[in-house]
């Protein structure tokens, strides 16, 4: 059965490899299709669709957004934009990214205030990204040896209930379908059940589809039988598609492989094509 993968990150975001060679890594993995879905930049898109054409492999240009909803942040992933409107979603994230920005500024200096010696520049040179997220504030306080792993140093000293980190004000979920949808993009909620309770879901999904989503994600890494059913019954009991993807990381996650996610995904090649407008 022929397979892809609708949600990995490259090093212009928080991933750890380029664009190109998470097209490569793809391809060797068995992929029909692969798509880039960098946080909040298209930066990386004309690299890896140029290596798509390359390797023989299907590239799709995407961008996953961090957004809001009812004071939860949720990620919207928008996949197969047009060359011509990449430019467009810089411009669209651009006030998120002077608000990140001022977040990362804080983050920074409450770790000093805390002991933590990390200065905001060495942290800004471990990526190509506009802005670094807690991701790759956590890879340096691994090599600084103030935690024994990434995860350690979200849920011990990263996560918002720390009292470090102060969240950016977030772009709004429904316009961000909306602009998604504008440019000739296709909508997908992702990793649903992440933030969201089932019964939150059902008021989320009806008006989110009012605006134009068009999916959920119902495959992901992390989810077991009994979240993909859920998942499933959603996009019936809502009429909306399937979409899914590893949310590839490279070491960031070194637990999830493009593609296979912790070995027990698969994500049909037809959702590819079902969601293609």
């Amino acid at each position: 059965m022929k397979i892809c993968d609708l949600h990995t990150h490259s090093n212009c975001s928080d991933g750890t490899l380029t664009p190109a060679e998470v097209v490569k890594l793809a391809k060797e993995s068995g992929l029909s299709a692969v798509a880039l879905t960098d946080h909040n930049t298209s930066k990386g898109l004309k690299e890896f669709t140029e290596a798509g054409k390359k390797e023989g492999i299907i590239t799709v240009p995407g961008c996953e957004f961090s957004t809001g909803y009812n004071g939860t942040e949720l990620h919207i992933v928008g996949l197969f934009f047009p060359e011509e409107t990449w430019v467009e979603i810089e411009d669209y994230v651009e006030l998120m990214h002077f608000a990140k920005k001022n977040s990362n500024e804080k983050l920074i200096a409450a770790l000093n205030r805390a002991g933590y010696e990390i200065t905001y520049d060495e942290v800004a040179a471990t990526t190509d990204a506009d802005e670094f997220n807690r991701a790759h504030v956590a890879r340096v306080m691994l090599a600084k040896g103030y935690v024994s792993s990434v995860n350690e140093a979200f849920k011990n000293i990263l996560a918002e209930d720390k009292g470090l980190y102060v969240p950016p004000k977030r772009l709004s979920a429904i316009s961000t379908i909306r602009f998604i949808k504008s440019y000739g993009g296709t909508a997908i909620l992702a990793h649903p059940f992440l933030n969201l309770s089932y019964e939150e879901l059902l008021v989320f999904i009806p008006e989110a589809k009012a605006a134009g989503l068009d999916a959920i994600e119902t495959r992901y890494s992390t989810f077991d039988e009994e979240t993909t059913r859920k998942a499933i019954y959603l996009t019936e009991l809502f009429g909306i598609k399937q979409s899914g993807g590893s949310d590839f990381h490279g070491a960031t996650k070194p637990d999830i492989s493009i593609g296979k996610g912790r070995g027990n995904l698969e994500v049909p090649f037809e959702f590819y094509e079902n969601l293609k407008p």
